[in-house]
């Protein structure tokens, strides 16, 4: 079963640092704030989510990312990332409900964190299926790590 790694916040830009509950609004993860919002937050881009997975893939490759460093509020574990693209609605605990609206292009805040020092390794029109989704909230609810994800549509 795909579960909730990790729940990510910062008080605007990244890395974000794990904390151990939260609640999600329409307007994204309580207590997280965005750097540049003109391209981040919102409610068309309230809560951004990763794959452990890709993360872990990315490791092995060498680069130095790790949960939280590419500004992801959700880690997640266990999902087909390939499955994830606008349209697919997610379920996160008992009551959140999440679709996804957009791929997220990586910005030149995250590029420390790759090799070459490229932060487009992880866009999706480069390599399609390596990035992080920015998702809308249908219903508000309060997650913790542990807790299931599910995609629902």
């Amino acid at each position: 079963m795909a579960q909730l790694v990790q729940i990510n916040v910062s008080k605007g830009g990244v890395p974000k640092k794990p904390i151990h509950s939260a609640t999600v609004t329409v307007n994204g993860v309580e207590g997280d704030k965005q750097k540049h919002l003109k391209y981040h937050g919102g409610p068309e881009r309230a809560v951004c989510i990763y794959s452990l997975e890709r993360i872990l893939t990315l490791q092995r490759e060498g680069h130095s990312i790790w949960p939280g460093a590419t500004g992801e509020n959700l880690t997640v574990s266990g999902l087909r990332w390939d499955d994830i693209k606008p349209g697919v609605v997610l379920k996160v605990g008992n009551d959140l409900l999440l679709e996804v609206t957009s791929y997220a292009v990586p910005c030149s805040q995250i590029s420390e964190w790759f090799n070459d020092k490229k932060s487009t390794r992880i866009s999706q029109k480069m390599h399609p299926g390596w990035s992080r989704v920015y998702c809308k909230v249908l219903q508000e609810g309060s997650i913790k790590p542990g807790d299931f994800v599910m995609i629902k549509s």
